[in-house]
């Protein structure tokens, strides 16, 4: 069986437009629902689909960050192309690291990192975490459990440089937080599974715009945008982006 590939989305609402980023071994479903809710309410928004995402797992572990920031940049860019001159981003887990990337690259006009991690994972957690993405990709094909567990044994002796990368744009991203000036939305779920939860702090006590905020949510996990609370976070966002200075 094979696997629909999710893809890229663009939801037209009105002048102001906000770039929506999935996580890493995600992909747009993450935040399709934030995309049409804001939507809705007169926003325009688009997700890339970073490469080697919604693809069988080996074509992952031949990208990496350089690709996929590549794909944020494009995104970034498509808005622009349509005529936004105004936009503001929201990202879930790496998308969130993303986020802060283009509070110092680019100019935005608000930030929402959702569940972002500062504080890279070891390499062997990461790596475990891809094998176990793996493993739920060959599920999802309907695959003889002799099959992926043969199609496992040559996937965990990949040479894997993502994991690798993924620690350093981490680092790198930590390092510039005092260099954002963009009005700033930290986004954290208590019962995060995947990061650490201090991360949130960390970004909101080192940004060094003063129109910051932090919203702890008591009852979700780390895909936030799908979990209990989806509807609260949902109005959320809209009230940090209502508050900005548009222009439009």
């Amino acid at each position: 069986m094979k696997v629909v590939a999710p893809k890229p989305f663009t939801f037209e609402g009105g002048d102001r437009a906000v770039l929506l980023l999935h996580g890493f071994t995600g992909t747009t479903a993450d935040v399709r629902m934030l995309g049409r809710h804001l939507q809705t309410l007169g926003y325009t928004c688009h997700a890339p689909l970073y490469k080697g995402h919604g693809v069988p797992p080996e074509e992952l572990v031949h990208t990496g960050p350089k690709d996929w920031w590549n794909d944020v940049v494009e995104g970034y860019e498509f808005l622009k192309s349509k005529g936004h001159e105004e936009i503001a981003v929201c990202g879930l887990s790496l998308g969130g690291v993303f986020s802060l990337k283009i509070g110092y690259t680019l100019p935005i006009k608000g930030i929402v990192p959702m569940c972002a991690p500062m504080r890279p994972k070891t390499e062997d957690a990461i790596y475990k975490g891809v094998l176990a993405y793996a493993k739920q990709y060959k599920q999802l094909e309907k695959k003889s459990p002799e099959q992926i567990d043969k199609e496992m044994e040559a996937f965990a002796d990949t040479p894997m440089e993502t994991l690798n990368g993924l620690q350093g744009l981490i680092e790198e991203v930590k390092d510039n937080l005092d260099f954002i000036y963009s009005p700033t939305f930290v986004v954290q779920a208590r019962h995060d599974q995947m990061i650490d939860i201090d991360s949130a702090d960390i970004i909101y006590n080192q940004v060094e715009t003063d129109q910051k905020s932090i919203k702890w949510y008591e009852n979700s996990t780390h895909v936030i945008t799908l979990d209990k609370e989806k509807e609260q976070l949902h109005d959320d966002v809209y009230q940090f982006l209502e508050k900005l200075d548009w222009t439009v």
